[in-house]
């Protein structure tokens, strides 16, 4: 898992540093929304992001979400919420037009709810993005990936996984 995690990271590195130079947009702080569905799970969140740095190209980039679990309690379906954070390095791929396209990845901790499991999870994510500028400091953003953890909800009959498998997400960014 380290060996993977170090080559992913080095790739990223490696190829952001002779990337396409962004707009000055680019090297601010930023804040933001979204909303996303890992797997079946649905959730919402927040994000901040540092400002960007080596060739403005790459940022560290930290989430905190608050997801829901469907699952059978009681004989009958319901949401359970949990919560997951992540922290990673987003690298920038250029700018095109008004558009500018990046990949992340990085760790995420995933904290359940004790009505389907007792275990916190840890594990990687991955994503490509797309921000999209209508104002020089604003920003929304569409990003499609994949969350592996191995988390289940040993708690529940046939032991279901929860937050693993593709991850997609769309939401609003303010650069400061």
């Amino acid at each position: 898992m380290k060996n993977t995690f170090f080559l992913l990271f080095s790739i990223l590195i490696s190829s952001s540093i002779y990337a396409q130079e962004t707009s000055e947009v680019s090297n601010h702080f930023s804040l933001g929304y979204q909303i996303g569905q890992y797997q079946d799970d649905f959730g919402f969140g927040l994000a901040a992001t540092s400002p960007y740095f080596l060739k403005n190209s790459v940022a560290i980039r930290a989430r905190g979400n608050f997801m829901f679990f469907e699952h059978v309690m009681n004989e009958e379906t319901t949401w359970s919420p949990y919560t997951n954070v992540q922290l990673g390095l987003v690298g920038v791929g250029g700018m095109v037009g008004n558009m500018r396209l990046y990949g992340e990845g990085g760790g995420i901790v995933i904290f359940p709810n004790a009505d389907f499991s007792n275990n916190v999870e840890f594990g990687g994510y991955g994503l490509f993005g797309f921000e999209f500028y209508m104002w020089e400091r604003m920003n929304y953003h569409i990003e499609i990936g994949g969350v592996g953890s191995g988390a289940r909800a040993e708690l529940k009959d046939n032991k279901p996984i929860y937050s693993n498998g593709l991850s997609i997400s769309a939401g609003f960014r303010v650069h400061f």
